[in-house]
């Protein structure tokens, strides 16, 4: 029989130690599993958290072992580089921090032993991730477990996986729809001797097989006449397949019968429909937790993303928590899963590259949720298309398709890779990440892009991998404008961002970056140190912004609900004020303190003109469901609303004279930059506005990339200030423009 044990308590934690037997010898400090000792400096700012090699200990007795019986230590998740020590003598060393690997102990146990686990998560050049916007977490931050086994089991030591693999095909007619069949291969492996397995399926039916093992591997089929199909989140129906062996070892999983492929114009189809794939994307971390997270607050996020009605869930960037994972096929959520190869490629990287994606297909292989495996993101940020960095993608595509025929390979491109790159030639369909309105340019140019790139390539799968703007809950605003960090301007950018994708059915994946904000110790903006905003719900899951109820309009067809927008947007000067209500409900009536304003008859966001006298109580109907906010009319701005210096950029020339014949703001940066007068004052412009490194290592990376720096080249100045409205003022841009308006163009 097959024994598993938690090794959850009686850990000592020491941050500096020569090697095993001197970590051993100290006292340290007591924790409990799950543990990272960057939850707190690691959300804090500075981009000082600790990266090192840092210690775990603790003591266990030998297990009873029948004649032959077999001793794992099983990590869920060690960070990042993990060498393994057994009463002092290593025993092993694994490469990642995000995948499930074990060390075969038997022959080194004593009756008393010591588990020593030195963990590294130090800069170098050959462990990804080491360029990206999150916090790289050290720790044992999932469960680490003994595991007992008879000498014969079923495979432990092969990639992390379980020894069984799923692999069901769904029969489909001439239009790929789903004609009600199904057949399931079921292939396990085996350690030791064994002469047979007994395989189980157990659906609306169980069915039995016992089949032989050769040469360590035994396999059954199954015929399903009447397939019950995992259906998304309509119906995520999973059957249950279960291997048995004489010596009573047993290796189980769940899986699901689904069909799917993508289209060029159809975008995402599952079991022979059109299924639009619109969800959000995921960190595995919380305040306070960093990423050692219980099973509790992966069940919570999960709910929360059900409660928004997203289908689908990019798990980025980098392997994921079974127990997530096991939730995304409960829930139906259709799933990206990808690997840590991130912003910056290292030659010395392809080996671990590699390594991570075999774990992370063989280890997730047998869940329907998972429909493709992610190559890499950005990865062209902080390096240049070369050969070296197309191999090592060619290598990774050629191995997920070894690894598991059964799905296709995708990757998430930065939004200044060029469209032609042979990069976008590699992976069978491509997504792009895209922050125009944000980072630089104006909303219309996503719209833009997708058009030219549908136009350009009407053949090709595309998909929307990552939008979003930061928006601080305490900063609100009447005049909302990029750059502001408002959770008004948030609105505005994500109302464009639903429409422009509502109008391009052919994007086969769209995932809002990001779903809750999350830790990057590099960044210090938008009134908060370590942490970036982009999130719909707040890093300790204890505030919904007010964009999330506005895909909740657009995603969940199911709960009644009805939101004011600005309930922290107390105190309002003007004299009439809009009052903006989301809601998937047809009709919707706003009340002010207790008299019928309005009832409006329309679809998701309802906006309505109140007047301000005083304090007012507000409250929005529809149907059964409403909500109240309450507001105020002041005579001075609150300035606790906005951030430093922000202004509004349409005010800024209101009482400026124009002389269009010469330079000013309204010029593109490539034809300032052009003048050796103009190009000088921007020059000094550019290097005494604030760096790159407020917003994180990633941005301090892709300054210089020519791709980039062409891009901003075809934008004007005036909207690149737009983008700076948080380390320039008002004056500085008049100032600025006046000295622009003193050159005539082309001196």
């Amino acid at each position: 029989m097959r024994n598993v044990m938690e090794l959850k308590d009686n850990w000592m934690f020491v941050k500096e130690a020569e090697n095993a037997a001197d970590a051993a010898s100290k006292k340290g400090t007591a924790v409990s599993l799950p543990h990272t000792w960057n939850a707190v400096d690691g959300q804090d700012g500075g981009n000082d958290y600790h990266r090192g090699t840092c210690w775990y200990v603790t003591k266990f007795q030998k297990p009873e072992l029948e004649a032959g019986s077999q001793v794992y230590v099983e990590f869920l998740g060690a960070s990042v580089i993990a060498d393994v020590y057994l009463n002092g003598e290593a025993v092993a060393h694994h490469e990642g921090g995000y995948s499930t690997f074990r060390v075969n102990l038997t022959d080194k146990l004593q009756e008393e032993n010591v588990l020593a686990v030195a963990l590294n998560n130090a800069d170098n050049n050959y462990v990804y991730p080491q360029k990206a916007d999150f916090t790289f977490y050290g720790g044992l931050y999932r469960m680490v477990n003994l595991i007992v086994v008879p000498e014969s089991h079923f495979e432990l030591d092969y990639a992390g996986g379980n020894g069984i693999a799923v692999t069901p095909t769904v029969e489909c007619d001439e239009n790929r729809v789903p004609t009600g069949k199904a057949s399931v291969k079921v292939e396990t492996w085996v350690t030791g001797n064994a002469d047979s397995v007994v395989i189980t399926i157990t659906g609306e039916e169980s069915e039995s097989k016992t089949v032989s093992v050769v040469d360590g591997h035994a396999e059954a089929t199954f015929e399903l006449e009447h397939v019950h199909l995992w259906d998304g989140v309509d119906d995520p129906y999973l059957y249950h397949a279960k291997a048995e062996l004489s010596s009573g070892d047993v290796t189980e999983t769940t899986f699901g019968c689904r069909s799917f492929y993508t289209d060029p114009e159809k975008g995402f189809v599952l079991n022979g429909r059109v299924y639009p794939l619109r969800g959000v994307s995921r960190h595995q971390d919380r305040t306070g937790a960093g990423n050692a997270l219980s099973y509790e607050m992966h069940k919570e996020d999960m709910e929360i993303i059900k409660e928004i009605g997203a289908n689908t869930i990019r798990l980025a960037h980098y392997q994921h928590a079974q127990e997530f994972y096991d939730l995304c096929d409960e829930y139906g959520m259709v799933v990206w899963a990808e690997i840590p190869y991130i912003t910056m490629h290292m030659p010395n990287g392809r080996a671990n590259t590699l390594s991570q994606m075999e774990e992370l297909v063989v280890q997730n292989y047998n869940h329907p949720s998972i429909v493709c495996w992610g190559l890499s993101n950005e990865i062209t940020a902080a390096t240049p298309v070369e050969e070296d960095l197309l191999e090592n993608h060619r290598l990774l595509n050629d191995l997920c398709h070894k690894l598991d025929k059964t799905r296709f390979t995708t990757m998430a491109n930065v939004f200044m890779q060029e469209t032609d790159s042979p990069l976008l030639e590699i992976p069978d369909v491509n997504s792009y990440n895209l922050y125009f309105g944000w980072y630089l340019g104006e909303l219309e140019q996503n719209d833009e892009f997708f058009d030219e790139y549908h136009a350009k390539y009407p053949d090709r799968c595309i998909g929307f991998s990552e939008y979003g703007a930061d928006a601080n809950p305490q900063y609100q605003s009447t005049n909302p404008t990029h750059g502001d960090y408002s959770e008004t301007y948030q609105t505005v950018y994500h109302e464009h961002m639903l429409k422009m994708i509502e109008e391009r059915p052919y994007l086969w994946a769209t995932h809002v970056w990001n779903m809750f904000d999350f830790a990057a110790d590099g960044r210090d903006e938008g009134g908060k140190h370590g942490v970036n905003q982009k999130g719909l719900v707040t890093m300790d899951r204890k505030l919904k912004k007010d964009a999330f109820y506005l895909y909740k309009a657009y995603w969940n067809k199911e709960d009644a609900f009805v939101h004011i927008c600005g309930s922290r947007y107390v105190d309002r000067k003007e004299d009439t004020t809009e009052v903006k209500v989301y809601s998937n409900q047809t009709t919707v009536s706003l009340y002010v303190d207790g008299t019928l304003l309005e009832t409006q008859d329309g679809s998701r966001i309802f906006r309505f003109a109140v007047p301000m006298t005083g304090e007012h109580e507000i409250v929005a109907k529809a149907g059964a469901e409403e909500d109240s906010i309450h507001i105020r009319k002041v005579e001075e701005a609150n300035p606790d609303y906005v951030m430093g210096e922000i202004k509004d950029v349409i005010n800024w020339f209101d009482d400026e004279p124009y002389k269009p014949e010469c330079y000013s703001i309204k010029d593109k940066m490539s034809e300032i930059k052009a003048s050796p007068k103009a190009g000088a004052i921007l020059a000094e412009l550019m290097a005494q506005a604030p760096g790159a490194e407020s917003r994180g290592d990633v941005a301090e990376s892709v300054k210089d990339n020519p791709n980039l720096v062409r891009m901003m080249g075809r934008m004007t100045l005036e909207s690149m200030l737009g983008h700076m409205k948080d380390s320039i003022t008002e004056e500085q841009v008049k100032g600025l423009n006046r000295m622009l308006q003193q050159i005539k163009k082309g001196e």
